[in-house]
């Protein structure tokens, strides 16, 4: 099963869009198509913007089914310490968390809607690749 870290424009994404391939994405880890890694960073970034008025707004769930979908979701994913800070130096400092997440627990991909931020790290890995949903479900 593939690892992967689901930034949290996807998990957005897949939370306001009635299709899409963010939804897609979300919906092959919840059925156990692929492995999302998560830390604790991470949950609470999910847990602070899932809950902003804008996103309120823009989501056709009720805020009782946003919370069973992200507890569905949590129970899939593989919590991962990260001992490790390798600093990857990203336009958007509070993104390099998502790399180090990725490193420390051996993900083949981030999945994220913020392609530009997250491909242009001073540090590179080989093997972890940065793809939007789309690209990630076509195998590129």
């Amino acid at each position: 099963m593939n690892k992967v870290v689901i930034d949290t424009s996807v998990l957005i994404s897949a939370l306001i869009g009635k299709t899409g391939p963010a939804r897609e994405v979300i919906r092959q880890c919840l059925m156990g198509d692929l492995k999302p890694l998560i830390s604790t960073t991470l949950f609470l970034e999910y847990e602070a913007v899932s809950k902003r008025d804008k996103i309120k707004e823009l989501c056709p769930l009720t805020e009782g089914e946003v919370s069973e979908l992200l507890a569905a979701f949590f129970s899939v994913c593989e919590w991962v310490q990260i001992h490790y800070l390798w600093r990857p130096n990203l336009k958007d400092e509070g993104d390099n968390f998502l790399i180090e997440l990725a490193v420390a627990g051996n993900a083949e991909s981030i999945i994220t809607n913020n392609l530009k931020d997250l491909k242009n790290a001073e540090l590179q890995f080989a093997g972890l690749k940065v793809l939007a949903p789309e690209d990630y479900l076509r195998g590129v």
